[in-house]
């Protein structure tokens, strides 16, 4: 199978490395990729959000899977793009992919569904807004109902900053706030099979002790010792097939990943948010584990297959990432600055690391590019092991002015 990767992020680098283990993969295109994933992949210069441009790119290079890694292209119609060719794509419609597209599509269709969510209103006025965190209460959630590439949510108990994002979204959708620790569920979809795979969690805020701003995610282990036994059964019961269904109603099959974000609330799970493609940085961890050959598995997705897989095999152990974040991230990163330590972290025992925001620099070197910078991974027979080997990893790493956190899997680690 040649496969084509759509992207350029951590997220995308694990995907081309889970491609690049599994014998069925013959060879691997990515665009526009990354240093990183160069090493494992042929990248392309390409605007992966031009439908016709990527068609006319797999079309040349005889892509029997395309992989869409970001939301980007897949609300811009990306895979019916690739879809109208007859090309398989991993990820779903642009109707369906509204499901991350909109926070209020996807209330709407959680609400048709029956799937237990929190209680929200869309607000598009100053009245409204007010009207709606009145009715909620502190802590205030106000969530961009657009795109915001996992940074459209403010969590707080500032009235004013409340209202000040509501103001700079224009369209939002206020919640109330969920209780209780939060899980990212992955499940595939070919629109009527459904398979879930490991639960992981990520932590979004930027600091130590969930402190600081809404991040696009600063590190995510998994397996999670502390899941409740049954959740997943559970959430495959209670949100994906009642989704799956309704979203067949509306005549708009769901083919590819579908994001679950859950908070574990003492009422039970509820959902936080629906995605429609991998998350970032949990991929990093989840795909760590899989011990299934991944390219006919995602393949499935779209050729309607995915019944006659059965279940996936897991690989026993840990696994941890740590982002490495570039100086003032989540705001204005400093880019620019050129990157060491990489093979020295790489040739650690159990540790590798996947490339998020870098290019090339003009003497041969890497440099930052983004503001999650990079993605390191620690593998163990257990959490503790895993995060030990992740942040000896990290400390090989040089990079002016960044930081990370010091605390991904460390509660979770001490409870074993």
């Amino acid at each position: 199978m040649k496969a084509l990767v759509l992207g350029g992020g951590g997220r995308e680098h694990a995907l081309v490395r889970a491609l690049s283990l599994d014998p069925g993969v013959t060879s691997i295109h990515s665009a526009p990729g990354n240093p990183g994933i160069s090493e494992l992949a042929e990248n392309h210069v390409l605007n992966v959000t031009d439908g016709l441009a990527v068609t006319e790119l797999a079309a040349r290079i005889r892509a029997e899977l395309v992989v869409i890694g970001p939301e980007a292209p897949l609300v811009s119609g990306v895979a019916d793009a690739l879809r109208d060719r007859g090309i398989p794509v991993f990820g779903p419609d642009q109707e369906a992919a509204r499901l991350e597209g909109s926070k209020a599509f996807a209330k709407e269709v959680m609400e048709a569904a029956g799937v237990p969510t929190a209680k929200a209103r869309v607000c598009r006025t100053a009245s409204q807004v007010s009207e709606a965190l009145d009715e909620f209460g502190t802590p205030y959630v106000v969530k961009n109902d657009g795109l915001a590439a996992g940074k459209g949510v403010v969590v707080t108990e500032d009235r004013a900053l409340a209202e000040q994002h509501a103001r700079e979204c224009g369209r939002v959708v206020i919640e109330e706030f969920l209780d209780g620790p939060e899980v990212s569920l992955f499940v595939l979809s070919d629109g009527l099979h459904a398979l879930p795979l490991l639960p992981a969690q990520d932590f979004k805020r930027a600091y130590d002790g969930d402190q600081g701003p809404n991040t696009g995610g600063m590190g995510a282990y998994a397996p999670l010792p502390w899941a409740p036994a049954g959740l997943v059964d559970e959430v495959m019961e209670s949100v994906v097939r009642p989704t799956l269904v309704e979203m067949n109603r509306r005549g708009k099959r769901y083919q590819g990943l579908l994001y679950v974000g859950l908070a574990l609330t003492s009422r039970g799970p509820r959902v936080v948010e629906f995605n429609a493609r991998f998350g970032d940085p949990e991929t990093q961890v989840v795909l760590d584990r899989l011990a299934t050959p991944i390219g006919a598995v995602l393949q499935a997705t779209d050729t309607g297959g995915l019944g006659g897989i059965g279940s996936l095999q897991w690989k026993s152990g840990a696994a941890v990432t740590v982002v490495v974040a570039a100086e003032n991230y989540p705001g204005d990163p400093v880019k620019g600055d050129v990157i060491g330590g990489l093979d020295q972290a790489n040739a650690m025992e159990g540790a590798y690391v996947l490339h998020a925001g870098t290019d090339w620099e003009g003497s041969g070197g890497v440099k930052a590019s983004g503001g999650r910078v990079l993605n390191v991974v620690g593998t163990g027979i257990d959490l503790r092991q895993a995060r030990e080997r992740a942040y000896e990893a990290v400390a090989r790493i040089e990079l002016r002015g960044s930081f990370h956190r010091t605390d991904i899997a460390e509660r979770a680690a001490a409870e074993l």
